[in-house]
């Protein structure tokens, strides 16, 4: 039974967005992509934890709430277990997941 559920469903991604966006943005940015591949797949898109601390270098293209998934100076990461944790626990809550797209978090 359980196999059978598995192949009627479209496969799920987990969206992580990049540096100083949203889930909502890479929503909309994934939305130019062929309707032929946005079709065969169910896609999720959580916002990071943190708000940015920061200039987002998409304002005046797409509105905010920003977000960060954690902070970096030239020196150390801040948050990143934090980071972790969250993004395991969204995945325990809202999964399972079948695959991971990730935008970049650093500039």
């Amino acid at each position: 039974m359980l196999g059978s559920q598995l192949r009627s469903r479209k496969p799920r991604i987990l969206c992580l967005h990049g540096f100083r966006t949203s889930g909502e943005i890479l929503k909309k940015m994934m939305g130019k992509w062929p309707d032929a591949v946005l079709e065969k797949f169910d896609f999720d898109f959580p916002d990071a934890l943190f708000p940015a601390k920061g200039k987002s270098d998409i304002e005046g293209l797409y509105d905010p709430p920003y977000y960060e998934w954690y902070q970096v100076n030239k020196v150390e990461c801040f948050n990143f277990e934090e980071c972790i944790a969250y993004i395991e626990d969204y995945m325990i809550k809202h999964g399972p997941f079948d695959g991971l797209l990730g935008f970049s978090q650093v500039k």
